[in-house]
């Protein structure tokens, strides 16, 4: 599988798994644990949640889900921008570690730009990271004016990725954000690379996967995993879902491929408010 390498020299696969609006209880609980661990199975060891998926409910899923084999796993959190401060970020921290069942998360983000000075917040970021509590840190759901600002305030070159909603049907990150940060050697993670629906109803997407025998969905996620410094962490709660997804990072678009889909999904043409879910 591609693998996509941080500013702190790991690498990463560049397929992983996403958490946001998995199941919490019942049959759906024991089967979102049962498709988070055949992921790590499969090679997508990336895992990525957050405190305020089920507020708690959701680490404590994934927390099952890696228990025996968390050196298995690059672990993926985020805090509340409320929780931000120097304090209640340390708080909130420990919380995920007990909820998570570990005693480190690899990455912790900032989920989105709040009130806190980012200059407070990172430097809470520095402080888990000497202790041990993450192992590198980084942000959600920054825009480009956004990531210069944490970039140039002290501790800010020590963010690994920025978390960001990208997919075909949303590619305003191409006109300034992707650039910015592949210039700087820093990947971005893509959430909702899926979209939401619609996306994966379009002909394009159809005709494509007819010729290399793949779903739609199988298609929009090759596309992303030919993308230079991306990381896409699609969200499967069943385990059918998990195999198709492990099933497009073995999918090579070709140039006609592409083309295709640049027509049917154009890349911007100038600078675009940042999209968010």
């Amino acid at each position: 599988m591609k693998s996509v390498e941080l500013p702190s020299a790991k690498r990463v696969p560049a397929l992983g798994q996403g958490t946001w609006q998995m199941e919490e209880g019942g049959a759906g609980r024991r089967e979102a644990i049962e498709a988070l661990r055949l992921g790590i199975d499969l090679g997508m060891t990336v895992v990525d949640t957050a405190e305020m998926y089920g507020e708690g409910a959701v680490e404590e899923i994934v927390g099952e889900a890696i228990a025996g084999r968390r050196d298995q796993v690059f672990l993926v959190s985020k805090c509340y921008p409320r929780n931000a401060s120097r304090k209640r970020m340390v708080e909130a921290c420990a919380r995920s570690l007990r909820r998570l069942g570990t005693d480190r998360i690899d990455l912790y983000l900032l989920h989105w730009p709040g009130s806190m000075p980012i200059e407070e917040t990172l430097d809470t970021f520095m402080r888990l990271k000497d202790e041990g509590k993450i192992l590198d840190y980084g942000i959600s759901n920054f825009d480009a004016r956004g990531i210069q600002r944490v970039w140039s305030a002290p501790g800010g070159g020590g963010i690994v990725t920025d978390q960001v909603l990208y997919n075909l049907s949303e590619r305003g990150i191409e006109w300034d954000l992707l650039p910015w940060c592949r210039k700087r050697g820093l990947p971005l993670m893509a959430y909702t690379p899926l979209g939401q629906g619609a996306l994966l109803r379009d002909p394009a997407l159809a005709r494509i996967g007819r010729r290399h025998g793949a779903m739609p969905a199988q298609v929009a996620l090759a596309w992303l995993l030919s993308r230079d410094g991306v990381l896409a962490i699609p969200k499967a709660g069943r385990v059918a879902h998990v195999r198709e997804n492990r099933r497009a990072a073995d999918i090579v678009l070709d140039a006609q491929d592409l083309a295709e889909l640049d027509a049917a999904f154009p890349s911007p043409d100038g600078p675009s408010q940042l999209a968010i879910l």
